[in-house]
């Protein structure tokens, strides 16, 4: 599964969730939780459920719905399942925020009528970010998704443009989901206007380790997704890598090199992936 882009959608805005996959982003959100206000949660669930049950809405995107925390809410994941999972189709994916362990995965997992579809859980808290390794081993986790806007209000922290203040909890989000072999969502560029900063983002989270990104606005989805998309460059270099290693593998060779660079088992794992990206991009 491909998720370069991950897009916020809000949940009581049919029109826009309509919209949504035309703007190429990988994955759609519905938003039940922060993008609808309490007095509008009903009507949300509502729309939410008639869209995805609409024989019209037939997008290629992998269609998520970010439902409500398990507890601790006035209104909680529970409210939202008996609405969504009324209709004649089920979203693809289920987001849940504010995960604090995997116990608050499990619990929505044991909500969901039938199968539960892939968890998008987002470690958006410091106990979240303390217990990321067992929100990504939780069984229904396919994806660790972080939220550095409220884990800085969580922890009192200032938010920076340099983003110090959560560096160590967005590396250790990657750890946790790489362990886990689950996909790592980085958090939002809130300036949706700021395209060249967005650039500059998505590439240090890619350095970092990162699968995706979240969008908030139609506009940056092209900039993730192309950041997230291997140049040519990139993949000549990366074909040559493996051209190289099939080579030595079948002349006994432990050791060979290619642009007289040295190729050990990092670079191998470094071509392969950008091979994977690319071919992965080019069969959306």
């Amino acid at each position: 599964m491909l998720r370069r882009s991950v897009l916020f959608s809000p949940g009581d805005r049919p029109e826009l969730m309509r919209k949504a996959p035309g703007t190429g982003a990988d994955t759609i959100v519905f938003d039940l939780e922060d993008a609808v206000a309490p007095a509008r949660k009903d009507e949300a669930r509502a729309a939410v459920r008639d869209v995805l049950s609409d024989p019209a809405f037939d997008p290629d995107a992998e269609v998520c719905v970010r439902v409500n925390p398990v507890e601790d809410s006035a209104t909680t994941a529970a409210d939202d399942l008996t609405v969504v999972y009324d209709g004649d189709a089920r979203p693809d994916a289920l987001m849940l925020p504010k995960c604090t362990d995997g116990d608050d995965v499990d619990a929505l997992d044991s909500l969901v009528p039938g199968e539960t579809p892939p968890v998008l859980a987002l470690v958006e808290s410091a106990a979240g970010v303390l217990h990321a390794e067992s929100v990504a081993a939780a069984d229904a986790t396919d994806a660790l998704v972080f939220g550095a806007e409220d884990l800085s209000a969580d922890i009192g922290a200032t938010r920076t443009d340099e983003g110090t203040e959560v560096l160590y909890a967005r590396e250790h989000v990657v750890l946790a989901a790489a362990t886990a072999d689950v996909d790592a969502i980085d958090t939002v560029h809130t300036d949706f206007s700021d395209g060249e900063g967005l650039r500059e983002e998505t590439e240090f989270a890619i350095e970092l380790g990162y699968d995706g990104k979240m969008a908030i606005h139609p506009s940056q989805v092209a900039v993730i997704n192309e950041a997230f998309t291997p140049d040519a460059e990139a993949v000549e270099w990366a074909e040559r890598v493996l051209a190289a290693r099939a080579e030595a593998d079948e002349e006994g060779r432990g050791v060979f090199q290619v642009d007289g660079q040295m190729i050990d088992a990092p670079l191998i794992a470094q071509a392969e992936r950008v091979v994977a990206r690319a071919e992965a991009a080019d069969g959306v």
